[in-house]
């Protein structure tokens, strides 16, 4: 049941709290702004098609919550107790329906729902999205109707400023009224971007004339220190403040007693990221967000050589923890997989496998799609170009299906290989199979199959 006590946790008054940006908000930056201070964290923005073809799953080995997208099978949204009473999810529509459908699907993991309504980048533009809903305050408004009578938690949005203050002021009064418990306000308007002026006064009359919570964003620039937060607050009149850009660049802005050295933070946000398994693309992106100009020293030139969250680590003397983590995560991963439930009975997938496993291709081993950041390091690209350069006949591959789970066998120069390991799309169970090929190959040895894991 949504709860009621989500309702009574998150309050937008005197609130710091951690801005929505793209790409940046994922689970580990989110725990790292809790863990710094922030009150309220906002997801990146998601978009409603997506989320409502998302399913939810108790992920066990990293005891986080999952949203997965049926489709592709990638983790749409990552979750955890720890965030549950101070997470807001974004997300990005353009249809009442569309946007209430999605508010649903993860309701009851999360503190709250915001609605996009400022992002000025051309794919919100064209959907009519984001900043495109301040030019249709209808639509805008009965967007949040169907969103705060779909849910029991919290409804927010975040706008930017129209060009005139009284046309803003007019706006705001029409969003409030749909019943929303608060409206984040970047007082920039569309075409403006982080060298114009952030707009305070904009913010300041929209927070006298509202009865609800308004939460100011916007003033990175003004921001360098905590005290500089309490100014702003102070300028704005507002009832909360929102941070972004400055948060990005150092997330323990959000630290009271004061800002952390940037190495730290790092190592900080690198252990959740460990943690939570976050992808090495992301993980990589949020440092060099971090980083900036400090790219151009020696470690910032390595780790623009990085390709795995084991490289990033390494750099950071984390290394070893980033190995006895992902060891121990895909050893569980392999327990949670070894058992399947068919009718309420518990059957034992991999014992029908082991008379197979001691005898000819077969090996139980897990493909880990981190182990593989570019696409030709992917086990079916590089058996595929491994048979070209050797005049080989091209790798076919036969998958069954048992419920929710599957396995693949890859016909390779007369030779069948199979991984014994049950994967959960059939993708990685043809990924797995080619592992086992390559291992026989000679390509993979046991030694770099037994460092990383993927061997059962």
């Amino acid at each position: 049941m949504v709860c009621m006590e989500n309702i009574k946790r998150l309050c937008y008054d005197n609130k710091i709290i951690l801005a929505p940006m793209v790409r940046i908000n994922t689970l580990p930056m989110r725990l790292l702004a809790l863990d710094y201070g922030a009150d309220i964290v906002y997801t990146e923005e998601l978009i409603d098609h997506r989320l409502i073809r998302c399913y939810r799953k108790v992920n066990e080995t990293l005891e986080s919550v999952d949203f997965i997208d049926k489709s592709d099978a990638t983790v749409v949204f990552r979750t955890c107790s720890r965030e549950k009473h101070n997470v807001v999810l974004q997300i990005g529509t353009s249809d009442p329906e569309r946007a209430a459908k999605a508010a649903q699907v993860v309701e009851q993991d999360v503190a709250g729902i915001d609605i996009n309504m400022g992002c000025p980048k051309d794919f919100s533009l064209k959907g009519g999205m984001g900043a495109a809903l301040l030019f249709h305050p209808d639509k805008a408004c009965a967007i949040l109707s169907a969103v705060v009578s779909a849910v029991k938690i919290p409804v927010t949005c975040k706008i930017r400023v129209l060009q005139d203050i009284d046309d803003t002021v007019a706006l705001c009064k029409k969003l409030a009224a749909t019943g929303v418990a608060a409206i984040c306000v970047h007082g920039r308007t569309i075409n403006e971007r982080p060298m114009h002026s952030n707009r305070n006064h904009f913010i300041k009359a929209i927070s006298e004339a509202l009865d609800i919570p308004v939460i100011a964003n916007g003033g990175s620039k003004e921001i360098k220190v905590f005290e500089d937060i309490i100014k702003f607050k102070n300028i704005t009149g507002c009832s909360s403040v929102m941070i972004a850009r400055t948060a990005e660049k150092n997330c323990s802005i959000f630290k009271r007693d004061g800002k952390l050295e940037l190495f730290t933070v790092i190592r900080d946000y690198l252990r959740h990221a460990v943690d939570y398994d976050n992808v090495a693309p992301n993980t990589k992106y949020c440092i060099q967000n971090m980083l900036q100009n400090i790219q151009e020293t020696e470690q910032g030139k390595l780790f623009l050589e990085s390709t795995s969250l084991q490289q990033i680590c390494d750099l950071w003397e984390l290394g070893d923890y980033c190995r006895q983590k992902q060891k121990k995560m895909n050893y569980l991963r392999f327990e949670e997989r070894d058992v399947v439930y068919n009718d309420q009975k518990r059957i034992k997938l991999n014992s029908a496998d082991e008379e197979e496993s001691n005898y000819g291709n077969s090996l139980k081993c897990m493909y880990i799609r981190s182990l593989y950041p570019r696409p030709e390091d992917l086990p079916k690209t590089k058996l595929l170009n491994w048979a070209k350069k050797h005049n080989k006949p091209l790798p076919k591959y036969h998958t069954e299906q048992f419920e929710k789970l599957f396995k693949s066998t890859v016909t390779f120069d007369n030779q069948k290989y199979s991984s014994s390991f049950w994967e959960k799309n059939k993708r990685w169970a043809e990924q797995g199979s080619a592992i086992v090929c390559l291992h026989f190959l000679k390509v993979y040895d046991i030694d770099y199959m037994k460092m990383n894991g993927i061997l059962g």
